[in-house]
């Protein structure tokens, strides 16, 4: 299903994140968060995340970590590409992009076969199905390898045009990550640091954990999301519950999170445990039940991820986010600035 956001913005020339913040002189931690509330729109440092938070709210956070998931690889008439290899589906299969400097690589055809180190991949057919916009392949390795231990030993980081360079891979991970599956970082919880998560824990607010192995996130305007793998365990259910019975809040840190969590929601809040694939898409047509607020990092212009955030926020408050973070120069992308969505009751 095709979600259009209604928010929509002009990005300015120089509003990209080019490196980690780390390599500009700021700690993990020190990015910039915009907090926005009805009415309210806030600059603050992600630091101060303690301050804007109230005792018993609830942090969920996704534990899932990065793996260098893209290869170099030679199509068989010699052509070079890189190869983003997005995840890997219960039968062995792989779905995967492969890729051009500029954007998706487009002259591939099912059968064509990829060489890679020790393996060669064959396409099969467009994911997930002959109607998608041949983006996105299921791909065959032979001889059959499992993917997160053959990404470990000849990938690297995924990395896009905006980025000067490559960057280790722990630059491309949360404190938090311990269960490698993700195509690229869940990057909404990138500027917690452990000294930031001791102070949240001091000042009342729990964080629970989910996994969400996260996708490539190029897809094309409009695209919606592909079914992404996730489990939501029974204790992190349990403190869900809790909080919204207290009159707490919710807040799910990335669209990853928000997806897991209202994957297993029911119509009045309440989740429960479960594990597998979601390929929900979080629109006008599905609101959230559970999720009341939202840290995230800034989504370009047109992107399905606005959507989700309009699903949790609204429009209106989104649209105010994205403008003062637009006026005031915000940096985007998985190492630019944050903002809080905290609506306090949805306003459309």
């Amino acid at each position: 299903m095709t979600v259009l956001p209604v928010t929509s913005f002009r990005l300015p020339p120089g509003a990209e994140a080019h490196e980690p913040p780390e390599h500009r002189g700021l700690a993990r931690d020190g990015v910039r968060l915009l907090v926005a509330r009805p009415g309210v729109v806030e600059h603050r440092r992600f630091h101060e995340l303690a301050d804007v938070l109230d005792p018993g709210d609830l942090l969920v956070v996704n534990t899932s970590a990065t793996l260098p998931a893209a290869l170099d690889a030679r199509h068989r008439d010699g052509r070079a590409m890189v190869l983003h290899v997005a995840t890997d589906l219960d039968d062995g299969d792989w779905v995967v992009e492969p890729r051009r400097p500029d954007g998706p690589e487009r002259d591939v055809a099912a059968g064509d076969r990829l060489t890679l180190p020790g393996v060669v991949l064959t396409l099969v057919a467009p994911y997930p199905d002959e109607h998608a916009p041949r983006r996105l392949w299921r791909a065959r390795p032979w001889p059959a390898v499992g993917r997160a231990g053959y990404l470990a030993r000849y990938g690297h980081p995924i990395a896009y045009g905006h980025l000067a360079g490559r960057f280790p891979l722990a630059d491309h991970q949360t404190v938090y990550a311990t269960e490698p599956g993700s195509a690229e970082m869940p990057s909404a919880g990138r500027p917690l640091s452990e000294r930031l998560l001791v102070r949240l824990m001091a000042r009342g607010v729990t964080a629970a954990p989910l996994v969400l192995h996260a996708g490539v996130s190029s897809q094309e305007k409009h695209e919606p999301p592909a079914a992404e793998r996730f489990r939501v365990p029974a204790s992190t259910a349990r403190l869900v519950n809790s909080a919204r019975a207290a009159g707490a809040r919710v807040v799910a840190v990335g669209t990853t999170v928000a997806r897991a969590l209202e994957t297993v929601a029911t119509p009045d809040g309440t989740v429960s445990s479960g594990h597998g694939w979601t390929d929900l898409v979080l629109g006008p047509h599905r609101p959230a039940w559970t999720v009341d607020g939202l840290i995230s990092g800034l989504h370009e212009p047109e992107a399905s991820h606005l959507a989700l955030l309009e699903a949790v926020a609204g429009p209106a408050l989104v649209g105010r986010a994205y403008e003062a973070a637009v006026a005031e120069r915000y940096l985007w992308h998985e190492f630019g600035d944050s903002t809080l969505l905290l609506p306090e009751g949805v306003a459309s």
